[in-house]
């Protein structure tokens, strides 16, 4: 009966177009006013400062300042000059830039939506320009935008290690083989449709050679010096997340000055946009947060736990159950709500399955950015709508292999786990 309730509350009160954040919050002080005799609004106030003044959660607003400071330069501009020459060669040509922006991009974004936008703004006028298929343009900047969740520093990763208690560098390194595995295959099927069907592509005459390859380098050479320089930190353990992500924001502060981008306009514009996103991020924390315990004291995860249970599902058929769900879910919420208000569910399943908490963040996300191209609350198909005015039917059809590519990887993830392990081991 508990467990009905909250889902109905928290399906009418996102229906009617609350806030997410408030409506998770809504739902906990109506289930909690019901169902038990405590002091709602001493409980709520409590939860929320815990869940929001946690230390690790220092990484945050920094590593969304150093997104907003560098998408307000010419990075996408010179991500896609730099990048240029290096492409003439390849099946899909200049296609393959969507792929290789968002992965550079995502290095330094932690964003899904911000490594869309960036990249997208300049590539998919210039490649239509130059005539290349839109519909493969579209669909790869959508699948390949999804890396931003994934790709460390992740934002997304950041708070599955404050929720489930996992090193945050260990979520960062699981990330990195993951991610350069899936931009190699949307790739590959890039260049596999284009190599069936040349007609995708414009076929140029156009020779580079090796001089003016390696000039071109300078262009993103500095965004390369900084990924290096926030993953590297880490890594050797010369920095925390938290400091790494002040070494981000001094780097891209530092990009911005060089290329002669800081003004007051464009800092302004930084600072506020890393303000409305800590803000959304914020409340949809701290109130899923509160949800979460109030289903704890409702003793909600212990009887979906015992159901699940019951059901004596293997440890492969119960990822397979988890990945059908939050895609559905994914349908309806977007992926930092997804996760922050199943993970208190799914995390012990997981764990009793024996599968180890780092390797499940890395599924999670995978499964979260199927969600991001699942319409009809898909972020990044939103923002490539916003780029391109096309009608999001339209973009989620040509996203629809990028969908596929990312659910296989997402079961090969599940047989071989070594692929998001192995890089947390070795430290």
């Amino acid at each position: 009966m508990s467990l009905s309730l909250v889902v109905f509350l928290l399906i009418l009160l996102l229906g009617a177009g609350v806030w997410v954040g408030l409506a998770l919050l809504g739902t906990g002080a109506i289930a909690l006013s019901i169902f038990r005799d405590l002091p709602v609004i001493k409980l709520m106030g409590f939860e929320l400062w815990q869940s929001l003044n946690s230390p690790e959660l220092v990484a945050l607003p920094m590593f969304v300042l150093m997104g907003e400071v560098l998408f307000h330069t010419r990075l996408s501009r010179d991500l896609f000059e730099g990048l240029k020459p290096w492409m003439n060669r390849i099946p899909g040509g200049l296609m393959h830039i969507n792929v290789i922006g968002c992965t550079l991009f995502a290095a330094v974004s932690g964003s899904s939506a911000a490594t869309t936008a960036t990249v997208g703004r300049m590539t998919l006028k210039e490649l239509e320009v130059q005539g290349y298929d839109k519909n493969l343009s579209i669909g790869s900047l959508c699948g390949a935008g999804t890396l931003g969740f994934l790709i460390p520093p992740s934002i997304i990763l950041i708070l599955y290690g404050v929720l489930a208690e996992v090193s945050i560098l260990d979520l960062f390194l699981a990330g990195i083989i993951p991610g350069l595995c899936l931009a190699f295959l949307y790739m590959a099927y890039i260049g596999i449709q284009v190599y069936r069907n040349p007609a995708l592509s414009p076929q140029t005459s156009t020779t580079v050679n090796w001089s003016e390859r390696f000039k071109s380098l300078k262009l993103f050479l500095p965004l390369i010096l900084l990924i290096i320089a926030v993953l590297g930190s880490m890594y050797v353990g010369f920095a925390s997340p938290s400091e790494a992500a002040v070494i981000g924001v001094v780097g891209a502060l530092t990009i911005a000055f060089i290329q002669g981008e800081i003004n007051k306009t464009s800092m302004a514009e930084a600072f506020k946009g890393t303000v409305k996103t800590i803000s959304m991020i914020g409340l949809i924390v701290g109130g899923a947060l509160f949800l979460s315990k109030v289903m704890a004291y409702l003793y909600l995860p212990e009887t979906l736990g015992n159901f699940i249970n019951s059901l004596e599902l293997s440890p492969f058929s119960l990822i397979l159950l988890l990945l059908v769900v939050y895609v559905a879910l994914g349908t309806i919420l977007d992926g930092l709500s997804l996760i922050i208000m199943t993970l208190p569910i799914t995390l012990p399943l997981i764990i009793g399955a024996g599968y180890d908490p780092v390797w499940f963040a890395i599924f999670l996300v995978i499964s979260v950015e199927m969600a991001q191209i699942t319409p009809p609350v898909g972020f990044n198909l939103f923002v490539v709508k916003n780029l391109t005015g096309e009608p999001i039917g339209k973009i989620a059809k040509a996203s629809f292999p990028f969908f596929l590519i990312l659910g296989g990887f997402a079961l090969l993830l599940a047989l071989i786990p070594e692929i998001a392990t192995y890089l947390p081991s070795t430290r």
